[in-house]
This record gives C-alpha cells, sequence and structure tokens, in this order.
C-alpha cells in the first residue's frame, strides 16, 4: 500500500496532464461530425495502453466507431481480468451553462471540470495508470485484457457484434467496469445491479404545413397540444405506467432484500437540496431508492416544436417530436417493452394526427450477485482503501453492454465506479473530484490482488 500511495503522489500531475490531454479530444459519438475525434481518441488511448505497459494494443474498426483491444499476458494459467470502458462522450448542449469550456479542463474546489471528467474518461483513466503502476512495480497478478469502445453514449450498437466476433480473444474470467458511482467519499458502494433501457423518438403531425394560430387555432388540432396529452396518459395519478404489459416480467423484490437495501445511507431532504426541488414524484409504495434501484421509470427527455425563436410567431405548428425512455427492472425485455410502447402510443392517437415512432437503443437490466469472487475482491478492495466495508446499490442507470457481455461472453462483470451523483454526468459543468480519480487509482490494484487470492 505504501509503495502504491508513493507512485501516485510521485506521478500525480503527469496522470492529470495525460488525462486532460484525453479529455481535450471533443468525442461526442452522437455527432456524425465528430467521427475525425472517435479515432483520435482511440489513438491516444492505444498509445496510453502501450505507454503504461501493454504489450499488444491494436485499433479494430466497427460499422460505427473503432474499439481499442490491449492485453498483458504474463501467464496463461493465471485469471484473466477484461477492463470496460468508453472513450465516448455526451454533447455539451446547453453550452451557456458551462462556466468553463467543455474540453478545456479545470481544476476548480478540488475538482476536473470537463465534459467527460467523470463519464467515462477520468474513469477509464484510473484503470490504466493502476495498471501502468502493477507493471512498472512488477506487481501485475494476472493477465489483463482492456476494451475500449467509441459508442457506450449511443447504446453500443456494434459493440455486440464485436464480441461475438472476437470471443476468443475476449475470454476472461471477470468483466472489470468503472463507469458507475459511489454514495459518498467517505460511504464507498458497489453497483450490484444497473436498469435496462429503451428509447424512442415520436413524430406527431397534423396539418401538412405551419397554419396561422388565428385562421386556423380551435379549428384544427396542434399537434404539440396532442403530443402533450399523449405523454400525460402514460403515468398515472400513482405514478404507474399505463402501457399494457408492461409490468409483466418485472420481478418484485422480496421484503428482505428492500429491508437491505434499506440499510444504505439515505437523506432526502439533502437529496431534494442538492438538485433543488420541494417535492419528489414517483412510483407509490416505494421510496425514493426504491424508485431508481428496483421499479422501472418513463421518461421525456426532449420535446420540441412549433416556433421557438425570439419573439412571437402565430404559428400553428405542422409537427411535434419527443424524445421518449424507459428504464427497466432486470428480466425485462427491451425490444418486448419498446414494441409495447409503439404499439400502446400509436393506438391512443386521435384521428386528427398521424403518429411515427422510431426506436432508438435499448438494453437489458443487469444484477451481479454479491457473493461472487469478484465482488468480494472489490469489496476486499474498497474496505482497505477506504476504510471501511461497501454498501451494495442496485443503479438507477442503464449500461446496456453489461448484460449483452454476459449473454455473449458467458463472463460477469463487477461494476467499481468511484463517481459521485454530485459529478453531473451528462449535464453542463461535469465534473470529478481529484480525491475520488487517486482514491481508484489506489483501489483498483487491490482488486487484482484480492481477485487471484480467492481464485487460488
Amino acid at each position: 500500500m505504501h509503495q502504491l500511495k508513493e507512485y501516485i503522489e510521485t506521478n500525480k500531475q503527469r496522470f492529470l496532464n495525460e488525462l486532460f490531454d484525453y479529455i481535450r479530444i471533443p468525442s461526442i459519438s452522437s455527432l456524425a461530425d465528430n467521427k475525425p475525434y472517435m479515432h483520435k481518441a482511440a489513438e491516444y488511448v492505444k498509445q496510453a495502453l502501450l505507454n503504461a505497459g501493454a504489450d499488444r494494443a491494436e485499433i479494430f474498426q466497427t460499422q460505427g466507431n473503432p474499439v481499442v483491444y490491449a492485453e498483458k499476458i504474463i501467464n496463461p494459467k493465471l485469471p484473466t481480468v477484461l477492463v470496460y470502458a468508453h472513450m465516448d462522450v455526451m454533447p455539451v448542449d446547453p453550452i451557456e451553462k458551462w462556466i468553463s469550456k467543455p474540453f478545456e479542463p479545470e481544476v476548480r474546489d478540488g475538482k476536473i471540470f470537463a465534459r467527460g471528467a467523470d463519464d467515462d474518461k477520468g474513469q477509464s483513466f484510473m484503470h490504466i495508470k493502476a495498471f501502468e503502476f502493477m507493471v512498472s512495480t512488477n506487481q501485475l497478478p494476472c493477465n489483463v485484457k482492456f476494451m475500449i469502445e467509441g459508442e457506450e453514449e449511443v447504446g453500443s450498437p456494434n459493440l455486440p457484434l464485436f464480441c461475438q466476433d472476437h470471443k476468443e480473444l475476449l475470454k476472461a474470467d471477470v468483466i472489470l467496469v468503472s463507469d458507475t458511482g459511489m454514495i459518498a467519499q467517505d460511504i464507498p458502494s458497489i453497483t450490484s445491479g444497473l436498469r435496462g433501457l429503451a428509447y424512442w423518438q415520436v413524430e406527431v403531425t397534423g396539418p401538412n404545413r405551419d397554419l396561422h394560430s388565428g385562421l386556423f387555432g380551435g379549428a384544427v388540432a396542434n399537434p404539440i397540444m396532442v403530443l402533450a396529452k399523449m405523454i400525460a396518459q402514460m403515468v398515472d395519478e400513482n405514478g404507474h405506467i399505463t402501457i399494457p404489459g408492461f409490468y409483466n416480467d418485472v420481478i418484485e423484490i422480496s421484503a428482505q432484500e428492500r429491508a437491505l437495501m434499506a440499510k444504505a445511507p439515505f437523506n432526502q431532504e439533502v437529496y431534494k437540496k442538492a438538485i433543488d426541488v420541494q417535492e419528489l414524484a414517483g412510483e407509490k409504495g416505494y421510496t425514493t431508492s426504491e424508485h431508481t434501484g428496483i421499479r422501472p421509470s418513463f421518461d421525456v427527455c426532449g420535446i420540441w416544436g412549433g416556433y421557438t425563436g425570439e419573439g412571437a410567431k402565430t404559428v400553428l405548428p405542422s409537427k411535434a417530436f419527443a424524445k421518449i425512455s424507459t428504464r427497466l427492472v432486470p428480466n425485462q425485455n427491451h425490444q418486448v417493452i419498446s414494441k409495447l410502447f409503439k404499439e400502446h402510443f400509436e393506438s391512443i392517437a386521435p384521428k386528427s394526427v398521424k403518429v411515427k415512432v422510431l426506436p432508438l437503443h435499448g438494453g437489458q437490466g443487469y444484477v451481479c450477485p454479491t457473493s461472487t469472487p469478484a465482488y468480494l475482491a472489490a469489496e476486499k478492495a474498497y474496505t482497505t482503501t477506504f476504510g471501511k466495508q461497501p454498501v451494495p446499490v442496485r443503479s438507477g442507470g442503464s449500461i446496456p453492454i453489461i448484460s449483452d457481455f454476459e449473454r455473449i461472453l458467458g463472463i460477469k462483470t463487477v461494476l467499481m465506479g468511484f463517481g459521485l451523483e454530485s459529478d453531473a454526468i451528462h449535464a453542463p459543468n461535469e465534473n470529478f473530484p481529484l480525491f475520488n480519480f487517486y482514491k481508484g487509482i489506489e483501489t483498483i490494484p487491490l482488486f487484482y490482488k484480492y481477485f487471484v487470492e480467492l481464485n487460488k
């Protein structure tokens, strides 16, 4: 431990400088014009892995963005850890809400502010630097492989095929991921479950062109108003999603497990204050933590149409649009849910409009049993560096590819996240505390040590 802390202290500024160079690459995967930056990010990651001690690093092209693969095999008879991460980031809109430029990282108040600071460049870089320490000090106890992709933020559409085509190359005993969070800096936690996801764009069309709202208003259905009414019907007064068949495959969590989850520290007043709301919502009969951990949810992620420019324009719009998502719990099939939503949403549309539902992406939920050697190794690693046992947490977020790993590669994933809720991932002013960044580098090598010991 002393040697590890000393290594971090000696190299901490270099680690930051290298991370900042990585962050400066605007690798937004949802923007087609950013394709060259995705390749630039891949080259950067490849070189960083070689510099850290990988014996092999290669960029694989897919039908979308590239995947970086690297490995160091010290003994085929020893266990193998496969590290998964992503180099793509979310868009920066609304840009005017950023205090500093999103791709010019700054350290303020002990935090790195930039897009990708946490999700997932900062967290993935912890693994590269932890690997560097183990190699440079001859303390790597097992084989390690890296798979870092460029499409996680758009649902990893090409990674399942990559995994299928390279099953032998990706053979491992466990997949290690840091793309999640922990409860607080003094309350470590391990994500033991993730929700699934189904996501659509809907289009509602009324008249064949924009109309004068004075000459036609009151006689012709307004697509924005129709869309708003349709969306309002999707969740009832008890927070229950009204899509027929939506809950058919939802597994009810036992009272015993709910009681165990309730032991995780949670202060509702602090939670409300952090996001500046006076009241919370959610499905009746469940707590706030359960709303995001064990129950599905329905959200409108964006809605637009008509005139939104400066000043007034009296228009009855021809079209209205929305982006809609549902978070799903394990056992719900995202393809089944996608079909159920499409059929239901189209069925409730009045004859005054035409409706199109376009599925965008989705993925299954995931649960990691807390009794596996990988989970126990992660638990011991956190306990060593933080001085207290981590709490198992079911996350409300989704990493759709995790369930694909289990289905295609037959490997369980352990989710060792070091982010915080206050890191504002996907939002303006995303940040990552320096404490968490360095603590991740300190904790990850211990996972390798304990995982090998538990597999002897």
